[in-house]
């Protein structure tokens, strides 16, 4: 008789209402299903990087969200953002530049997306369209980070 092994995948799909505290509450997820699978050495890079993509989400587009995040073979974490906007930014549209501009010294704003360029392993974006009549469109960031992802001891 032959047996069979459970996958060592694992998914977590989470709906984010449109809401400031939304950023939070997926911080805590990430932070929450990351511990309860032992992959504390990748909470750090992973949080951070999920409440960027979540922060835009909020900030630019008037609908809700949706956060999925993934363990996948070889120790690697996926996490992917869905919003209502089809517009998919640099880095993860890749046409034309991919790299993300530092943003000003003084700027309180703009280095998310420059963030999950330099700390994700890969990154991707799919835009789904503007919807029309159709439910679900918009856009899905993603990010994967590996097995050993750690944060430079400046960030922390």
């Amino acid at each position: 008789m032959v047996t069979v092994a459970p996958p060592r995948s694992w998914a977590y799909v989470l709906r984010l209402p449109r809401d400031p505290r939304a950023v939070r509450v997926a911080r805590m997820t990430v932070r929450a299903a990351l511990d309860g699978h032992g992959r504390q050495d990748a909470v750090d890079v992973v949080e951070l990087l999920t409440s960027e993509l979540v922060t835009n989400a909020y900030l630019h587009t008037k609908g809700p969200a949706s956060l999925r995040l993934t363990g996948l073979s070889g120790g690697r974490v996926r996490v992917g953002v869905w919003d209502s906007d089809p517009y998919v930014p640099a880095p993860f549209g890749g046409a034309g530049d991919d790299s993300v501009p530092l943003a000003p010294l003084d700027s309180g704003s703009g280095r998310g997306l420059r963030l999950v360029q330099e700390y994700a392993d890969s990154w991707g974006g799919w835009s789904l369209g503007d919807g029309g009549l159709r439910r679900g469109a918009g856009k899905l960031l993603w990010f994967e980070v590996g097995g050993r992802a750690t944060l430079p001891l400046l960030l922390k």
